[in-house]
């Protein structure tokens, strides 16, 4: 499979294909495959400050995550996802290097699973707080300074 295509884009210029079949990767891997049952429509995709970010193949998105504009101007990250599919393929590093030169040069917070840890230290985040289990996943909150 060629590499897939980086898109970034604000809610108001998702088209309705795209969002749905972003929705749909986040709901397949987050409600279903980890079987957490939680609002993962939770109204944040749609301020004016969120980015989508991901990566597509012929149209498909198969890799995602989003950036949330938080309050004092810290970037966060969040609903990193890739598909079972193309996993393994190095497409969760391009996000984040995509979504780290979208964030520039702002603090960067992320709540990574715990299990996901070390990947994130690769890209300059450290735990900033306790572990804590959020729909009986564990979670460590983790922030990278510029």
């Amino acid at each position: 499979m060629p590499s897939p295509e980086p898109q970034v884009a604000a809610f108001a210029d998702l088209d309705a294909r795209t969002l749905h079949d972003l929705l749909r990767l986040r709901v397949d891997v987050f409600v279903v495959e980890q079987e957490c049952a939680y609002p993962e429509i939770d109204g944040r995709d749609v301020e004016p400050g969120t980015r989508h970010v991901w990566l597509a193949h012929d149209g498909v998105p198969v890799a995602y995550l989003r950036i949330l504009a938080d309050p004092g101007g810290v970037a966060r990250i969040g609903r990193v996802v890739v598909a079972p599919a193309v996993r393994g393929g190095g497409h969760a590093g391009r996000l984040m290097d995509l979504a780290l030169a979208e964030v520039g040069d702002r603090p960067c917070v992320l709540d990574a699973q715990s299990h996901l840890v070390g990947f994130y230290a690769r890209y300059g985040f450290a735990a900033s707080g306790p572990e804590y289990v959020e729909d009986g996943i564990p979670h460590i909150p983790m922030r990278r300074h510029r």
